[in-house]
Formats: structure tokens, sequence, C-alpha cells
């Protein structure tokens, strides 16, 4: 076999410069060298150092996917950033400086007795408003109330259902954000709250048992009377707020059914049930199996859904229904629940490891009915209905009878603030007011009778904004909320 003969000479190239023939590369010394260098110094890739730097979300912040250390910082940077310039008028105005101080005077404090109510418009559950009240030093109890607190002593709907909710985190109480999967969420009042005793109708005069309970019991924390009050099942409670008025009193009862019902919906495992439209891992035998057997039962009567079934599973959770058409009356509002609405996953496919790990802390969350950081001090028992109510009284009113029917007419023009209401804070307040007045015009404060009005009209007092401009500084575009939502203003 002869041998191949050599490789003739490669032509060369003659529309090539000669002396471009002569550049050399040196790989050593190039930006990315550095990079890399100092990233393998530190053990980080430059692009997930990118990625770090990038600032978080708060819908993940709130959502529990990204963990921060300062929230303080974080959130009053960020409202500081959203406030609207000039404020809106007519709107009570806490500014993030106060809000700093009133948060900061309580967190961390066992004294500490703040609360929010947070108006949220969600596109599952509708629009509804969150009270939380401090607990203990880093959590709060909620509940969700569908149509806000009552603010009309004669009004033919003064009861509400406040539905209890999971205790969450006291950095909760900064949040202003918004979502696709959560809608938007404001700070429409905050400030502190005062536990008053309960009246009864056998009980002596008020000033002396008073005077009797402060010689024979020791000084009580609010978080402490609030713990004692929600195993009683009666909360009565002042609100000191910016926009609330000066004087108002609330009533949280909850009687032994509904907490025997709450109790055991609290224990049943929730159902497990495909996302409309979600991919199934059904063989075709196992579906024709299910086929013939639902076939088999369409003539059964279906069975009503019950509030278990909307615990965080991939299925949406159970809506509030119509309002109750009652005049009145402690069930009047019975049909008023708030369910807490499943956080899914927007259709994105996840692993099974990480599917794994969410349900262990969902079953953890269930368990112990707190979000992971809080603290469930109290025994709160998600979704039991509370009946919320106005105090009346306390509120300042009193029953007068006008033209044949009993109403109900204040008694003072301009009702006096509560001792706790005008002090200052003791401890660490640094000029923060206790009742979260800080810099506000007493002149935007609401008055009897006031009435909740929903999204489109009610704006956050510390930013001014709208809920749909907090959705628009979030970045959300297109959100469609629920419909239906009307305010109660008789």
């Amino acid at each position: 076999m002869a041998k191949r003969s050599g490789s003739p000479e490669i032509v060369p190239n003659p529309f090539i410069k000669k002396r471009n023939l002569q550049w050399s590369i040196d790989i050593t010394g190039l930006p990315h060298d550095a990079a890399s260098s100092s990233s393998s110094d530190d053990g980080v890739e430059p692009w997930r150092r990118q990625e770090e730097e990038k600032p978080p979300t708060t819908a993940a912040i709130e959502a529990g996917k990204t963990e921060i250390d300062d929230h303080l910082n974080f959130f009053s940077a960020l409202l500081a950033k959203t406030t609207l310039s000039p404020f809106p008028s007519g709107t009570p105005h806490l500014s993030v400086e106060s809000y700093r101080k009133l948060y900061e005077a309580n967190v961390g404090s066992p004294q500490g007795a703040h609360f929010i109510i947070h108006q949220h418009d969600h596109p599952i559950a509708g629009t509804h408003y969150d009270l939380r009240l401090q607990i203990n030093e880093t959590s709060s109890a909620s509940w969700a109330i569908m149509y806000g607190l009552p603010g009309d002593p004669n009004s033919f709907r003064l009861n509400r259902n406040a539905t209890e909710t999971r205790v969450h985190c006291l950095w909760n109480h900064l949040i202003e954000t918004g979502s696709h999967a959560t809608g938007s969420v404001l700070i429409w009042d905050t400030g502190t709250y005062t536990i008053l005793p309960i009246q009864s109708s056998y009980s002596r005069d008020d000033s002396q048992s008073s005077a009797d309970e402060e010689n024979s019991t020791p000084e009580l924390t609010e978080p402490q009377k609030l713990h004692q009050a929600f195993a009683a099942r009666k909360i009565r409670l002042q609100l000191h707020g910016t926009r609330l008025p000066s004087t108002y009193v609330l009533n949280l009862r909850l009687t032994r059914e509904e907490d025997a019902a709450g109790r055991a919906r609290s224990t049943r495992i929730p159902k497990t049930r495909r996302r409309r439209g979600a991919p199934t891992t059904l063989s075709l035998s196992d579906r024709v199996t299910r086929s013939s057997a639902k076939g088999k039962k369409r003539t059964r009567a279906a069975e009503p859904s019950t509030s278990s079934d909307s615990e965080p599973e991939p299925e949406p959770a159970l809506t509030p229904s119509r309002p109750n058409k009652g005049t009145g009356g402690d069930h009047d509002d019975a049909d008023d629940t708030v369910y807490a609405p499943a956080e899914g996953d927007g259709g994105r496919e996840i692993s099974a490891t990480e599917r794994e790990l969410r349900e262990l802390e969902d079953e953890e969350v269930r368990r112990t009915n707190a979000y992971p950081g809080a603290t469930n001090s109290v025994g709160s028992v998600h979704q039991r209905r509370w009946y919320l109510s106005l105090d009346r009284e306390a509120s300042g009113f009193a029953k007068r009878r006008r033209d044949g029917r009993v109403v109900w007419e204040s008694t003072d023009v301009r009702p006096a603030r509560t001792a706790r209401g005008d002090r200052e804070v003791r401890d660490g307040g640094k000029g923060a007011r206790a009742d979260g007045g800080g810099d506000g015009d007493a002149s935007t404060r609401l008055t009897y009778p006031f009435y909740v009005r929903g999204v489109e009209h009610e704006r956050s007092v510390v930013t001014g904004r709208l809920g749909s401009e907090v959705l628009r500084d979030e970045g959300v575009v297109g959100y469609v909320g629920r419909k239906g939502w009307q305010a109660i203003l008789k």
C-alpha cells in the first residue's frame, strides 16, 4: 500500500494583512479572571452575586419566599419612598417616622400592645379587613372582617363576622404590598389597643368594681389581659388609632358552638383536589374508573363544602357568600365569613422535594396555627367565627326614644379621650403617641357615624395610596379583583 503524500500547503488568504497575522492572544489578565478569582475567594459566582444584590419584592417577603434581617428599616424605606406628595387632603396621616417610633415602642416588649387594620383586596376571598392584635414580643393574633369595622350605632348591620386566621409575625404590621396572587394590602389604621373589663348586668358600680380589681389583682400587661379574655372567649377592647374615632370600643365574642365547630374544622385533614386546568397524573384506566364511579353518584345530593376544604392546598379556597339581608341580631352576619385562600404557584411546576418540604411546612402551620417565625401564645384556632360588634355605651352613646322608636345618640359632642389614649409611651416611645396619633390632623379622624367604603375610596394612613396605586408601585399590571363587594351604608 502506497504511503499517502503530504498535504499541500494552505493557500494564504489574500484579504488578511500580514501585520495582523503578528497579533497574539493573551488569555491572562482578562476581566473575567479577576471576577472569577474574587468570586472563588468569596465562594460565590458572579451571576449569583448579582441576583443576591437585587432587592427582594415585598410580596416575596410576605409570602416567606425571601428572608431579610431588618424588616423595620427595609419596609420603612419602602413606605417613605412610596408616600404620596402632596399627601391627599382629607386622609388621616401618620408619617413614616412616627410609625417607626410607634412600632419600635412595641416590638420586642412584653408590654407591647400594637394593632393594625389592613385593607386586603384578595382576588379569591374578596375585599376584607384584617385586624391584628399583638399577643407577645414577636407575634399578633388575626381576624378577617369582610365588611370592615362597624361605625354606625343605629345600623341595621351592627354586627360582623370576624374569622380567626393564622398568627402572624409582628413585622407584618409594616407591610403594604401587592401581587397577582394576593391582591393589594394597605395600612387602613394602626395604633395601640387597651383591653377593658367585661361588663356584667349583675355587677356593682363600675368605679367601685374596677377599684376592687386594682387592689386585689396585680397590674397585668395588655397582652396578658388579651390572653385571659381570649381564653374566656369574650374580648372588649378599645382601639387608639389614627383613622378611627378617639373613643372606639369593640366587643369580640365566641360562642361555645362556634368554638367547638372551629376546633373540629382545624383538626380535619384538608382534601387535596386538582386545580382546574392542571395536568393529571392518573392513567387512562384510573380515569375511566373514576368517571364511572362519578356517574353512579350523580343522583346523590352534593355535599356542602366546609372551611377545612380551604386550607393551604392546591385548590383555591371557598369564597365568601352573599351578604345576609337580616336586620340585626348576633347571627345576622353568619355568612360573612372570609376563608383564607390557598397560595398557589401560578401553574409553575415544582420538584418532588420542594413539594414535600412545602407539605411538611403546611402541616406545621396547620398544627400550630402560626406562620414560620410567629408564636401562638394565646391558643388561636384557625377559622373560628367570632362575632364583632360596636360597644355603643363605651363608645359614648346612650339609648333614647325618639318618635316612638329607640335610637342611640351621642352623650357628648366631642368624647373625651382615655388616659391611655392621651399619654405618651413611657418606655422607648421617643415622642410616639400611644394612640398612634403621631402628627395626624384631628380634623381628618373619622366621626360617628362612619362607614367603611372599600378599596376604591379609602387610602393608606401612612402612604396615602389607594389599593390600585399599591399594585402599580409593585409593578402589577392587569390585576382583576373579586367583584360584588358592597359597603354597608345603612
